[in-house]
């Protein structure tokens, strides 16, 4: 079995992180000459005092406040233009990965073990842009400054400093108690919210089901139970930020205070002036303030520092895909050959050894009953599961040769069941193409048999369309999926149970086009257990245990195989007619 992917690559975060360094350096420039413009309020708290009303000149008074608002007007400036630099940054951080993360959360999708799992990646990232752009970040860039402050506090008075550094290395050590014992509780509290929310939507989903079977009530109580634990877990880890945030708030008060009082008592011992003393408080409140917003704001940063962890290992656990030559559009010719499928997160192959073979113009049914295999088979066929061993060639290219854009341009299917997009009629026929072709729509509704259904809509093909929410019933949606699996004129038409919400009418529609496609030349391969789904088939395959245990003509496999064969080609006989 080839590997469809890319080696993964290591530290693919860091790599898109470093590709906005220019945004994060001009920031942290612009931080430099934000912060010494801090010392403005200090400094001119300090010519007051000890200048001005020395002096009691008004025209020093003056120049030094014009002086203070120019420098202010800058720094405003300056601090407006790194936070939209940082802001930017996010985006761009998030743009350069929407992509690549929205294409894997696809791709894990498809394996069953985790298609139930919320898409938690998208919201990964969107938690690393919100830091991004969130004072926070800015914060974090100036508390390097804060050892300088305190450090310029030695400057008025020795002991105003020892004082200011002993107060920051107190709110270090509360910034750490409280990493250390909120980090956990916060996780939890996610993982919480995350498994109340995902068993929401799932009943949203199934509203119809609930409803019908009575199951509201009990399925109420358990969404309340996971909401009320989810709660009780963010509320335990609030309360513990929000110790902390009071504990640190209260102690740069405390401290401020207390640098203002020692301050004073050394103004009374003439062993500093009372502008020093004004300008050491006001510079100790600027050197704390961004510990205090770290501390007040550590759930965000928390939440961030988790998403980076998480985001890093779905990435590296879902390399992007190869680039592929592009391959010409194949024949409608399929080959099987050996094909053994193990589903992914399954040990134990559902599909063993199969073979098969499909000319142009021909359409082949697989039946057999439930869990014997056919979906397994569908999917491989479909290139959506790999095969643990053997090959599929499509216009003697293996599957795994194609782009998977490409492969699906070539190969129509209609699921079991069925999905619609939010989107007009068009749209979901186009395959959710920003641009339909109208010409090439209207085609496949008609080939699909569903042109003169569409007209009768509302709007015909301009209907809007809530998704699997609509108004069209089951029958008109799976005539719609039809046309859509026709769009573009695939060369292979693969149906998984057609007919299984279509009345009389529509089965007569779905026959019709299967045999157009296969006067077209293209193949049809019609996954069924219904005898009305293979009246048009040429060739039977019979799938037991995840074994074909019988391929031929039609009427042959029926003779040999099926046990009311008469009764079945006596129906498919009027069904053609």
């Amino acid at each position: 079995m080839k590997n469809r992917n890319t080696p993964p690559q290591r530290n693919e975060l860091r790599k898109v992180r470093n590709q906005g360094n220019s945004f994060l350096a001009l920031a942290f420039l612009f931080s430099i000459f934000v912060n010494l413009l801090m010392l403005t309020g200090p400094l001119f708290m300090l010519q007051v005092y000890d200048r001005v009303l020395g002096s009691r000149s008004v025209e020093t008074l003056s120049a030094l406040f014009l002086l203070v608002a120019l420098l202010y007007a800058l720094m405003a400036m300056l601090d407006y233009a790194r936070g939209r630099i940082v802001a930017r940054f996010g985006a761009r951080f998030q743009s350069s990965l929407d992509e690549r993360v929205f294409e894997g959360t696809m791709r894990r999708a498809l394996f069953p073990q985790v298609r139930s799992a919320p898409a938690t990646a998208l919201r990964d990232l969107e938690s690393i842009r919100a830091l991004c752009a969130s004072p926070v970040l800015l914060a974090l860039m100036d508390i390097p400054w804060t050892p300088v402050f305190l450090a310029a506090i030695f400057l008025f008075h020795p002991l105003l400093g020892w004082l200011a550094v002993a107060g920051g290395a107190l709110l270090v050590t509360i910034a750490l108690l409280n990493q250390a014992l909120t980090h956990r509780k916060v996780a939890e509290a996610q993982v919480a919210s995350a498994r109340a929310n995902s068993f929401s939507e799932h009943a949203r989903q199934a509203a119809e089901v609930v409803r019908s079977q009575g199951m509201q009530d009990d399925v109420s109580k358990r969404w309340l139970s996971q909401r009320n634990e989810a709660l009780s877990q963010s509320i335990s880890a609030s309360d513990w930020t929000g110790s902390f945030t009071s504990l640190t708030k209260s102690m740069r008060l405390f401290l401020q205070s207390a640098m203002l009082a020692l301050g004073a008592l050394l103004v009374l011992r003439n062993e500093m002036t009372p502008g020093a003393m004004i300008a050491g408080t006001i510079l100790l409140g600027r050197a704390l303030a961004p510990v205090e917003m770290a501390v007040g704001q550590w759930s965000m940063i928390e939440r961030a520092r988790t998403a980076w962890i998480s985001l890093n290992q779905f990435l590296d656990s879902t390399p992007p895909e190869m680039t592929r030559t592009k391959l010409p559009v194949p024949k409608a010719h399929l080959v099987a050959k050996s094909l053994t499928v193990i589903p992914p997160g399954i040990k134990t192959p559902t599909l063993r050894n199969a073979s098969l073979e499909l000319q142009p113009g021909r359409a082949l049914g697989v039946i057999g009953k439930s869990g014997s295999g056919k979906t397994t088979l569908a999917k491989a066929l479909l290139g959506l599961w790999a095969p643990a061993a053997g090959e599929i060639r499509l216009g003697g290219a293996t599957l795994d040769q194609y782009d998977p854009d490409a492969l699906g341009q070539h190969i129509g299917y209609l699921p079991q069941q069925v999905t619609l997009f939010n989107g007009t009629v068009a749209e979901n026929i186009a395959r959710m193409s920003q641009n339909p072709d109208p010409e090439a729509v209207v085609a496949a509704a008609k080939t699909a048999n569903a042109h003169d259904l569409i007209l009768g809509l509302e709007n015909g093909y301009d209907t809007f369309l809530e998704g699997n929410d609509s108004q069209l019933s089951g029958g008109q949606k799976q005539r719609i999926a039809l046309a859509r699996a026709l769009y573009g004129d695939p060369v292979l038409l693969i149906l998984d149970e057609p007919n299984s919400a279509l009345d009389a009418d529509g089965t007569l529609a779905l026959n019709t086009a299967v045999r157009e496609l296969k006067k077209k030349g293209k193949s049809t391969i019609i996954m069924t257990h219904r005898p009305q789904a293979i009246s048009e088939c040429d060739d039977l395959v019979v799938v037991e245990k995840g074994q074909i245990v019988k391929s031929g003509g039609r009427d042959e496999v029926l003779n040999t195989m099926v046990q009311n064969a008469n009764v079945i080609k006596r129906h498919l006989n009027k069904v053609g007619e």
